[in-house]
């Protein structure tokens, strides 16, 4: 299990760097990855959350936990539509609220082996994909809401944390 980083840390801001290798530490990340976020329980986690920052990305929304998608250097280079829902996010527990997103995205990436491929997503896929390739850019999805839910998200945050300290 690797820590995962709680918003406001600064280091969620940082933008994460493309892999250029993919060797094995970023295979043994990849795999440590998918543990954490199936642990937490989540259904995305990129490395940016766990203070990693390389453009690594795993993904499983099935209902069985067993269809793990893992993405390197993803990118989206399709998107349209638009479709408005419920997100959570494992660096702001508790929290959920409605963000607008694209229904449809195209993402190109390198998967282990360093093959390119492109997968097409609508629906909690879709969503899924563009929250974790936004933390990679440095972006949480609590930047979509208004500056008076930020200070209260920040806020209760704050408090949970004095509570288990």
């Amino acid at each position: 299990m690797l820590p995962i980083l709680r918003f406001p840390d600064p280091r969620l801001k940082k933008r994460a760097e493309p892999v250029r290798n993919i060797d094995e530490s970023i295979l043994r990340l990849a795999r440590d990855m998918a543990e954490t976020m199936y642990e937490a329980p989540g259904i995305g986690l990129a490395a940016t959350q766990v203070d990693v920052h390389k453009q690594v990305i795993v993904i499983d929304v099935s209902d069985t936990r067993d269809q793990l998608l893992t993405l390197i250097n993803p990118e989206i280079i399709e998107s349209d539509g638009s479709q408005t829902g419920e997100e959570g996010c494992l660096s702001v527990p508790g929290v959920y609220d409605k963000v607008e997103r694209a229904e449809r995205v195209v993402v190109r990436y390198l998967d282990l082996e360093g093959r390119e491929k492109t997968i097409e997503a609508v629906g909690l896929l879709a969503v899924c994909l563009q929250h974790e390739i936004e933390h990679l850019s440095g972006t949480m999805f609590v930047e979509h809401l208004s500056r008076l839910k930020q200070m209260r998200i920040k806020a209760r945050l704050a408090k949970q944390a004095k509570i288990t300290a």
